[in-house]
């Protein structure tokens, strides 16, 4: 019997040794002191067969240590992108677990899974219903959320009971939970679109900074177009603004962008906007605050909840704030933004890559606010080869007469980068920036035929292509000035590329000199070279003929194109005949067909001036055979220029500040169109609400707590507000509260109030002393009848007090 007893005693307490050190290592893991292993090392389980099987007795062992342990290791398997779906049901028999970490755990992964074993995540509907009415709020919202992640058709009734449950939760993090489950409720079944509207109805009223941000994810998902829902909550959702979380603010801001767009009054035009920047300092301000006065009062209440929002470290609030000014706001605000967005350039170089095409889309409307900053869009040499090209197009945005000079000699510092694309994006914006000031084209002259001379092919193709441009577009003007000797006359340029046409070796660019050589090379002086040509063009056209059969298609193309104007500007030239015989004969049969059609297009308009193609002088030809000036005129002006450059994406207007259309370079699907502003906005008294009509409260009279203060003559005085004068002050109430003044009229008010009591006093000690002489014997008889009164008092209390006692 003792033997027994003392078997049981040592069993119980091994039992309790076992339990006592699993509590003390599970507190010591909660507290950080375990020794045992670490987070760190979950991240390093294998997935061999030894390892699945562990993690499964864990989960169907009875120790919580042990099943918080599995969890974990699945969690992190999860992270890593491993397939863990085959535990997914002994996870599932772990949701009703007491241990609230464990429960966490089970819950990310039902979220995980759920979708891909729906008939086994359908068993736990029940749980996760009953945990809809936990004490813990952290559970309800974990709850909901795996209950909406569970995308079974089936049970969207049920998830549409919980969103509105939830959606009536004391706790802001519930509602918040509830609204970010609407959008899932509606991907899954859009038949339960009428409820879910009412639920949004209903959050809409929320005062809870916390869920309304997630209110407005919800509004864009399920009913973007019920802007009508927003008229009673427009001005409180502006002025809780700021106290919303970072990503609320910006869905928010968004939402009451495209509200104020579709149902306000649009600001004045910003075309005049614009004009002011060439007017005098008092007409501006003269403007400006016209333009104030004319601004509907509530996108003036937009615009001033934004202000603060500017100061947010998260660089999409900043960038959705200025979003917001920048299409809702007149020019005259804009100003507001420009630092604030400037600042994010040095947050990170990823953040800046966004931010530069946002000041590409803002700096095309204007400039003028980011040209004294044009210092913090200058190259860096660490910087990505798209940043490089994006600061290089800003800076070309920004370029005023100001700050030309430095920009420019910015631009020839970059042709000498180590990428060839930033290389042929500043030497063409050198080849712009003459275009736009035409002071300095001298300067942009001198730097691109220095470039003509460099030992890299690409910055000599490049020059050669704005060269080329420049000639085309913009020094065709200096020939009817009498400035054909000029070194910047397109006959002086074009001679400089002829000479050195054997340096230049890329393919586009050896085409455009071989284009310019035809194009310029009529001359009506007579020099050493055939009669109407430049005594340098038949040399040209030599070079190019001798390599014919080793250009490229580009180079051929222009080879026949010369061969034809040399021809028709010099048709009794033996020389030339030949050269252009020779040529036709080499297009005629080479292998591509664009130099063949070429080759006989040509050949057949020339067939009229006289030209014989060896082996096809006898071809009878028929048609219209064209004059020699029509010919001329056909070649040289029929079709003149460059093929027009690809359409850059950010000069649509269609793509926003803020869009991620703007930093792939292509139209995204969650790319929103900002819709156009009404001729007449909807009544301003639509968006009235209970807070509008609510009196202010009072506001206290005195410092102390002893009531209102009270004048010399024993009047109140009406409530005094300290506020300057010239400023709006709120209306006067009706009521003990009085009439609303400023500093300046109370003390006016005081000083009257002492001159009237003044003569009162002095009234009043006159007719005092009257009324003393008058009234004497009438107080002896006052006194008499106010003591027979008193005694008749004493009198009833003495009767009073033995009726008592006679009761007792």
């Amino acid at each position: 019997m003792s033997s027994q007893y003392l078997n049981t005693l040592s069993e119980n307490a091994t039992r309790f040794g076992m339990r006592l050190q699993e509590t003390i290592s599970e507190h010591t893991r909660e507290l950080g002191l375990s020794r045992a292993t670490s987070n760190a090392t979950y991240l390093e389980t294998p997935t061999d067969e030894k390892t699945v099987a562990a993690i499964r007795k864990q989960l169907d062992g009875n120790s919580d240590r042990e099943k918080l342990d599995a969890m974990k290791r699945l969690i992190a398997l999860i992270s890593k992108g491993r397939n863990v779906s085959s535990h997914f049901a002994q996870v599932v028999k772990n949701v009703a677990s007491p241990n609230l970490e464990i429960r966490k755990l089970v819950y990310i992964y039902l979220l995980r899974y759920a979708e891909q074993e729906p008939d086994l995540a359908l068993l736990s509907i029940n749980t996760f219903q009953r945990d809809l009415a936990d004490s813990n709020p952290l559970i309800r919202a974990m709850a909901l959320r795996v209950l909406s992640g569970i995308k079974v058709p089936m049970i969207g009734s049920i998830v549409v009971l919980a969103i509105k449950k939830c959606a009536a939760d004391q706790s802001p993090y519930v509602r918040k939970a509830a609204a970010l489950a609407i959008p899932k409720c509606y991907e899954l079944d859009t038949s339960h679109l009428p409820a879910l509207l009412q639920v949004i109805t209903q959050l809409l009223k929320d005062r809870s900074p916390l869920s309304l941000g997630s209110v407005a994810v919800a509004f864009d998902a399920v009913c973007p177009t019920r802007l009508d829902l927003l008229h009673p909550h427009f001005r409180r959702l502006c002025r809780i603004l700021v106290d919303v979380d970072e990503w609320g603010q910006v869905h928010i801001m968004g939402l009451l962008l495209r509200y104020v767009r579709t149902m306000c009054v649009r600001p004045l035009s910003r075309e005049r906007d614009v004009d002011l920047r060439g007017t005098s300092g008092e007409e501006k301000d003269a403007e400006l605050r016209e333009e104030d006065e004319e601004l509907d009062k509530d996108i003036k209440l937009l615009l001033d909840s934004v202000e603060p929002v500017f100061q947010s470290r998260n660089p999409a609030v900043v960038v959705a704030a200025t979003r917001v000014y920048f299409y809702a706001a007149p020019t005259s605000y804009w100003p507001k933004f420009v630092q604030h967005i400037l600042r994010l350039l040095v947050a990170s170089p990823e953040v800046e890559r966004v931010v530069l095409v946002d000041l590409l889309i803002l700096s095309r409307s204007a400039s003028h606010l980011f040209s004294p900053h044009y210092t913090h869009f200058l190259l860096r040499s660490d910087d990505l080869t798209i940043v490089k090209k994006d600061k290089i197009h800003l800076l070309l945005q920004v370029l005023t007469e100001d700050n030309y000079p430095a920009i420019l000699r910015e631009f020839i510092d970059y042709a000498d980068d180590t990428d060839d694309g930033v290389v042929s994006e500043a030497i063409n914006a050198v080849g712009k920036c003459a275009g736009r000031i035409p002071e300095s084209m001298q300067q942009c002259l001198t730097a691109l035929i220095t470039m003509i001379k460099s030992r890299y092919d690409m910055v000599v193709s490049s020059a050669v292509l704005v060269l080329k441009q420049l000639v085309q577009t913009q020094l065709s003007a200096y020939i009817p000035l009498g400035l054909s000797g000029s070194s910047q006359s397109p006959i002086s340029i074009t001679a400089h590329l002829a000479r050195r046409i054997d340096d230049i070796r890329h393919e586009q660019a050896r085409a455009c000199v071989v284009w310019l050589v035809g194009q310029y090379a009529a001359t009506e002086e007579k020099g050493p070279g055939p009669e109407g040509i430049v005594e340098w063009a038949p040399d040209v056209l030599r070079k190019v003929a001798k390599t014919f059969g080793e250009e490229g298609t580009l180079v051929k193309l222009q080879v026949v194109t010369l061969a034809a104007k040399l021809f028709v500007l010099s048709p009794a030239d033996r020389t030339i005949g030949l050269l252009t015989s020779y040529v036709f004969s080499l297009a005629r049969y080479d292998a591509n067909y664009d130099v063949r059609d070429r080759g006989r297009m040509l050949s057949s308009l020339l067939a009229g001036i006289g030209l014989h193609i060896n082996g096809i002088e006898g071809e009878e030809r028929s048609g219209v055979v064209l004059r020699r000036e029509q010919v001329k005129l056909v070649l040289f002006e029929g079709k003149s220029g460059t093929a027009d450059e690809p359409p850059d994406y950010l000069d649509n207007e269609k793509v926003l500040v803020g869009s991620m259309g703007r930093v792939t370079g292509r139209y995204m699907r969650a790319d929103e169109v900002l819709p156009d502003w009404l001729e007449k906005g909807v009544e301003s008294s639509l968006r009235d609400s209970e807070d509008d009509l609510r009196p202010a409260p009072a506001v206290p009279t005195a410092l102390s707590s002893a009531g209102p203060m009270k004048s010399k003559g024993g009047v109140a005085s009406p409530p005094i507000v300290l506020t300057p004068t010239g400023v709006s002050r709120p209306s006067s109430t009706e009521g003990t509260k009085g009439k609303w003044r400023d500093l300046d009229s109370f003390y006016a008010e005081e000083e009257e109030e002492e001159e009237t009591e003044e003569e009162t006093e002095s009234e009043e000690e006159e007719e005092g002393s009257e009324e003393e002489e008058e009234s004497g014997g009438e107080e002896e008889g006052s006194e008499d009848g106010n003591g027979s009164e008193s005694q008749a008092d004493d009198d009833d209390e003495n009767e009073n007090e033995n009726d008592v006692t006679h009761k007792s």
